[in-house]
């Protein structure tokens, strides 16, 4: 295998491993971990994965992004459908290993709106963006190579997931929502949490041209944004 696409299955694995596994633990150990500990978990697992796999695959780990990386014309149209399936490969990986180890827990984690399901939907969109605006901003190209690049990006997932979860869920990952999902059969209102975040990704490519010095459009396309840099 693609020593890039493997990257992406085991950043991937640790993210839904990590972050759905601290949903999970927490609901049977009665509130040990807490929201606040969820959402550091999240954060931190996405930050420790930038600095192990960033200069290998860019550590997208979330198909959002590479689609949103792809179309500001920083990523090559011919590996998106492969590291889209890696992302996925390794999200069900965990969420498989979850549920053999609590068969009795009924979602694994899965997103779930607390309220309207276009309450989520709008939430799911505006943290994306934000996610996606900071990742636009701190990478070359579709690597996250900047010393700060991991703390920057594992914040806002922090931060949003501090903020927002109670209501959304802020999953802002297509694959973190899909495979819980599936493995457990919760199925309701999953179409908000593949849809919403590659909304969100895909506006954050004019909001960055638009804040972006013109100075910086270098890339192939001639569009703002860091110059390309295929992987």
């Amino acid at each position: 295998m693609n020593r890039k696409y493997a990257a992406e299955a085991i950043g991937t694995f640790c993210l839904l491993f990590a972050g759905t596994g601290a949903i999970v633990v927490n609901s049977v150990s009665d509130g040990a971990i807490t929201h606040v500990g969820i959402a550091l978990t999240f954060g931190l697992v996405v930050m420790a994965m930038i600095y192990a796999i960033g200069d290998v695959s860019g550590c997208h780990i979330n198909p959002a992004v590479t689609i949103a990386f792809w179309v500001a014309g920083r990523f090559e149209g011919k590996q998106v459908v492969p590291y889209i399936v890696s992302q996925c490969v390794g999200a069900f990986a965990a969420s498989g290993l979850l549920r053999v180890m609590f068969l009795e827990h009924p979602n694994l984690g899965a997103t779930l709106p607390a309220g309207d399901w276009w309450q989520s939907f709008i939430f799911e969109v505006v943290l994306t963006f934000m996610l996606m605006y900071v990742i636009l901003n701190v990478s070359t190209g579709a690597k996250e190579k900047g010393i700060m690049a991991g703390a920057a990006i594992g914040s806002v997932i922090a931060f949003e997931a501090m903020f927002a979860g109670p209501i959304c869920g802020a999953s802002m990952n297509p694959a973190r929502s899909l495979s819980p999902a599936i493995v457990s059969g919760e199925l309701s209102h999953l179409w908000v949490y593949l849809t919403a975040p590659v909304l969100g990704a895909l506006l954050a490519v004019p909001g960055c041209r638009c804040t972006q010095d013109p100075g910086c459009c270098s890339n192939e396309r001639g569009e703002c944004g860091p110059p390309i840099d295929m992987i």
